[in-house]
């Protein structure tokens, strides 16, 4: 006889994505609105944004005053995705604690989103969680890597082997950040959109090969109408996908990634993250049409968007044999069964458990033709 206790705990989360311009403007009320009275916050910023920004510092100190918060100080940690490592981990947790940093207090996470990613993984894992305000910095966290529930470094040659799934108290999209960003990582970003439409959104989709060009020239009101539809569509992945903390094999957002996390390992993380991404889902559009699931026409509108955003779709790291290995880390990452998510049709992604090595790297060569 088993004398047993069946436990079933049901979480909410709430958390708000606010959308502004310039939130360190005294007269911006977002941030302050967020943190409520009496708050003590710590302000930790993307070494990258920081130089590209010199008086961002002052400007949150000034904010600060006068809203009449606790600016307990302002740290650097470095930017990029090598900053994603144990070292940098280390450090942080240690001026936290230096700060008394409390389960009362805030974390104000400013930058793109490996740093976003190295910050939450301090917070979530301080006193085993503390308030995280996140302020993503670049297109690609405005629309995706900032505004859901991971948090990780890289680890062991593997991205992303160390980390945690804790919500963020809120987010704030500023797009006074963009202006910062070089060209690269401005176009870098928007593959993440093309993502969210190939396998969620047809309307999406059609609507950014209407606006190539106005993106392509950052034109900020097109470039903000496609952040605020990419998140909003994320968003309510998360609410509704039945899996927010990916306790399951499938990870239907994370097409094209595959490869591109193994592209970006293999070029020592030279090439962006979103860049990846973008070489991945080419690659995995192609495979498609190989495998006699998407129509070739389909694939070359997908292709012409791509290339008309300024996005790549080679890059010679595609051909180290190494690449194939990619596919055993990401089954390794999703829990042991291999789930990849495929294109029938723009706008409608599929679910697949197998896939041919042969075929992958036929679609390689063919890229390769194509470039």
């Amino acid at each position: 006889m088993v004398d047993r206790i069946v436990q079933r705990v049901q979480l909410s989360l709430d958390y708000p994505v606010a959308f502004t311009r310039d939130v360190f403007a005294p007269a911006n009320r977002t941030l302050v609105d967020i943190l409520g009275p009496g708050a003590r916050v710590v302000a930790v910023v993307d070494a990258n944004v920081a130089a590209a920004w010199p008086a961002l510092a002052d400007s949150i100190k000034r904010y600060a005053h006068h809203h009449d918060f606790e600016l307990a100080a302002v740290r650097t940690v470095p930017g990029g995705e090598t900053a994603k490592d144990a070292s940098t981990l280390e450090l942080l947790w240690g001026e936290l604690a230096a700060l008394r940093v409390d389960r009362h207090s805030f974390v104000l996470a400013i930058g793109g989103g490996a740093a976003l990613d190295v910050i939450g993984f301090a917070a979530a894992t301080l006193h085993r969680g503390v308030r995280l305000v996140r302020v993503p910095t670049t297109v690609l966290a405005q629309n995706d890597a900032g505004i859901g529930v991971k948090n990780g470094i890289n680890a062991f040659g593997a991205k992303n082997f160390l980390g945690t799934f804790a919500a963020p108290f809120a987010v704030i999209d500023d797009s006074r950040f963009l202006d910062t960003l070089s060209v690269r990582d401005r176009i870098a970003g928007m593959a993440e959109a093309v993502k969210v439409g190939l396998i969620r959104d047809r309307a999406l989709f059609d609507w950014l090969v209407a606006n190539a060009g106005a993106l392509a020239r950052f034109d900020l009101e097109a470039v903000e109408q496609s952040i605020r539809r990419c998140a909003e569509l994320h968003l309510t992945h998360i609410a509704t996908g039945g899996d927010p903390f990916e306790q399951g094999n499938a990870r239907p957002l994370d097409y094209g990634h595959w490869a591109a996390h193994k592209l970006e390992m293999l070029t020592e993380h030279e090439l962006r993250h979103g860049e990846a991404v973008s070489i991945g889902m080419a690659l995995d559009a192609n495979y498609a049409v190989l495998a006699g699931m998407l129509h070739a026409d389909d694939y070359q509108t997908i292709i012409s968007l791509l290339r008309a955003l300024g996005l790549p779709t080679w890059h010679d790291a595609l051909r180290d044999a190494r690449l194939l290995d990619g596919l055993d880390e990401f089954r390794e990452h999703l829990g042991g069964e291999l789930c990849i998510t495929l294109l029938r049709e723009i706008g409608r992604g599929v679910e697949v458990r197998e896939i041919d090595r042969t075929l992958v790297t036929r679609a390689i060569q063919q890229l390769r033709n194509q470039t």
